[in-house]
């Protein structure tokens, strides 16, 4: 935990000085405690920075929703993504965008998200139960419902004012470029308050994750824990998309790479998964700014590029097993 501390405060640090304007690492130090020269302070705290907290919140944000998720249904392959909950964020954002005519406020979005995340994760899970959810069904039933809200956003898209479509197809495919204090103002409180109830809670996601059976048999009232982990779940992934469009894959590979490094005691995986979810964005928002100047490459192409085959080594494993 300490290790991914450092390299995290490690990466933000390195990320605030590169880009199409080099900064030593000692001038963003300075910057950072307000000792920095005066030519910096644009780029640096009003440009750079407010990019990299975003990251950072919607990478934690989408890791401890798949954690939560996975936890909570017992199916490795459980996600954020594979739920349909960033998908369907997706699809309601970029319609109240469409309906809005590009004029709906940022503080609105993650709220538009939440709706449409909540809708899709909903019908993902009723479609999906049969006697319980295996964790094919539920990841086929997921890809269905992912791939019903992905043509609902192309219609949105397609249906509103010309301009907009570029802009939307950029923050479909996961973005945060273009974000500022205000979009971090309105992210933050989800992801703190959401996921300190989350680690608050975490014994009781040890005990649920153990079955029905036990959970009942000490006492828990499960019905009602379920609700509450699944609400956190989709809260936090939808207010991430509502902000950052739909950076996919984050929620599956955070959780299983936490789990390697420090067990299964779900306080400490969330806690890991959250530093390794901020990590793989940040890195993924580093690599599309800086590699391919002057274009700007959203960050979900390379989690993507990551995760699918990832995704494909879990299906293939879990196949091995049933």
């Amino acid at each position: 935990m300490m290790a991914l501390v450092v390299i995290l405060i490690v990466t933000i640090i390195v990320s605030i000085g590169l880009g199409s304007l080099h900064v030593p690492v000692i001038d963003v130090i300075k910057s950072l405690i307000d000792m920095g020269e005066a030519k910096y302070e644009l780029i640096l705290m009003q440009l750079r920075l407010p990019r990299i907290v975003a990251a950072v919140l919607v990478g934690a944000a989408m890791a401890m929703a798949g954690t939560m998720l996975q936890a909570l249904i017992r199916n490795p392959l459980a996600s954020p993504d594979l739920m349909g909950t960033t998908s369907g964020a997706t699809a309601a954002v970029v319609a109240a965008i469409t309906i809005m005519n590009g004029e709906i406020s940022v503080a609105w979005l993650p709220l538009a998200a939440l709706i449409g995340g909540c809708f899709a994760s909903t019908l993902t899970y009723m479609l999906a139960w049969k006697n319980g959810s295996s964790p094919l069904r539920m990841a086929m039933i997921g890809v269905a419902v992912s791939s019903a809200m992905g043509a609902l956003t192309i219609y949105f898209t397609l249906a509103g004012p010309l301009h907009m479509v570029s802009q939307a197809l950029g923050w479909m495919a996961g973005t945060v470029y273009g974000t500022s204090w205000k979009h971090v103002l309105y992210l933050a409180p989800w992801v703190v308050i959401c996921g300190g109830i989350a680690l608050f809670q975490s014994r009781n996601l040890n005990v649920l994750e153990l079955g029905d059976s036990i959970a009942k048999g000490v006492g828990m009232r499960v019905e009602r824990k379920r609700f509450l982990f699944i609400a956190l779940s989709v809260i936090l992934a939808s207010s991430a998309v509502g902000i950052a469009g739909g950076i996919s894959f984050v929620g599956l590979m955070a959780p299983h790479m936490a789990r390697k490094l420090v067990g299964n005691n779900n306080l400490v995986v969330l806690a890991a998964s959250a530093l390794i979810g901020a990590l793989l964005v940040l890195l993924a928002d580093l690599i599309g700014r800086t590699v391919f100047v002057p274009l700007d490459v959203p960050a979900g192409i390379f989690t993507a590029l990551l995760g699918a085959p990832f995704f494909m080594y879990l299906m293939f494993r879990q196949s091995n097993r049933v």
